[in-house]
């Protein structure tokens, strides 16, 4: 079939490297069978979403269950009504959703200058790195989008991301190892990639994620360790001795821990899950800058065999924001429910059979 791209009987370049240790069809043998990457993109836009919202009805449920306890701590359990409302479980969902908002909010305007500096990113001139600069000029440009400012991280590990609360605030930083190891062809399906997720917002969407789950985590401890303590406890002792009873307030306690060691679990598999969609969008969104695939195949293929043997950077808070995972202990083995990026193989795979029947 004939496309953009060439035949998918065409080779791909000779400057794209084979690699004999790679877990997958070698680069030289890579096919792409279409062009509907705007399908993949509208796909993982709507899951996205979808993960997104079940997160945010997450943690107001959580809020909610915590209000409805305490109402239900301090009602008469003769009286109380397990599926009534709880006006005090309204209000915690209410204020735990608002919370996490207002600290997105917050974290988004600095995050980016945290992220950098965290990761030991600086920023460098045209005059020191034109390549460098060129290619993400270039990615820009495709995209429609103002130049992103440039960073290196000096470090042998082959890896990048991208940070910004918004397409004209943004920053893309690399590895050092990454621009001595890549082509430019691979270099501008990375830069492409990390454009991609300029473009589609990624960067805003995985902050907010990120402190929601972490908020969700927080509140999940401390009600938790306040029932470890006795204030739950002797609270809950007093009012049996003094009312009677109990039943309900036994059935709600229940309830609420399960919820409480629960809540957390699920916050960080949707965390997770939004990770890997993201990631799939910004791959989908890297070939329709580029109109190659080839490049970031390739250059998967180089990091896939690369950053096993590499030094690792980055830490779990910002794990999720690299193109490939940077911790050598979340690899391709890791169960696929927790990993934060998918396997390299399966995005491979899924770029070269964009747009397939």
């Amino acid at each position: 079939m004939s496309g953009p791209w060439g035949s998918p009987d065409t080779p791909a370049p000779a400057s794209a490297p084979a690699l004999a240790d790679a877990p997958h069809e070698a680069i030289t043998a890579a096919r792409v069978n279409g062009t509907d990457f705007l399908a993949a993109q509208r796909d993982n836009r709507v899951k996205t979403w979808v993960l997104i919202l079940v997160l945010i009805n997450l943690g107001f449920f959580l809020g909610y269950v915590i209000g409805w306890a305490l109402e239900a701590w301090g009602s008469d359990s003769n009286r109380f009504q397990l599926a009534a409302v709880s006006g005090l479980g309204l209000l915690g969902g209410a204020l735990l959703a608002g919370i996490g908002v207002v600290s997105a909010g917050v974290t988004l305007a600095f995050g980016d200058k945290l992220v950098l500096s965290m990761n030991g990113a600086r920023e460098v001139t045209p005059e020191a790195e034109p390549r460098l600069h060129n290619v993400v000029e270039e990615m820009a440009i495709a995209a429609g989008l103002p130049k992103p400012k440039v960073y290196i991280m000096e470090s042998a590990a082959l890896n990048a991301f991208a940070t910004g609360l918004s397409p004209q605030k943004s920053a893309i930083a690399v590895t050092r190892g990454l621009l001595d190891t890549l082509n430019r062809e691979q270099l501008q399906g990375v830069v492409a990639h990390e454009m991609g997720h300029v473009l589609n917002l990624d960067t805003r969407y995985m902050v907010a994620v990120g402190i929601m789950v972490g908020l969700i985590a927080l509140v999940s401890d401390v009600v938790l360790r306040s029932m470890r303590f006795g204030s739950f406890r002797s609270s809950g002792s007093s009012r049996r001795d003094s009312k009677g009873g109990g039943g309900a307030a036994i059935i709600v306690l229940v309830i609420m821990l399960v919820f409480l060691i629960l809540a957390p679990i699920a916050a960080q598999l949707v965390r997770f899950a939004v990770s890997r969609q993201r990631e799939y969008l910004a791959d989908a969104t890297s070939v329709q800058l580029t109109r190659n695939p080839v490049g970031l195949i390739g250059a998967l293929e180089v990091l896939g065999a690369g950053n096993t043997k590499g030094p690792e950077i980055g830490n779990r808070a910002t794990q999720h924001l690299f193109i490939v995972n940077p911790l050598k202990n979340f690899g391709e083995k890791t169960a696929a429910l927790f990993a934060t990026h998918p396997s390299i193989a399966e995005r491979i795979q899924r770029l070269q059979n964009l747009g397939k029947a």
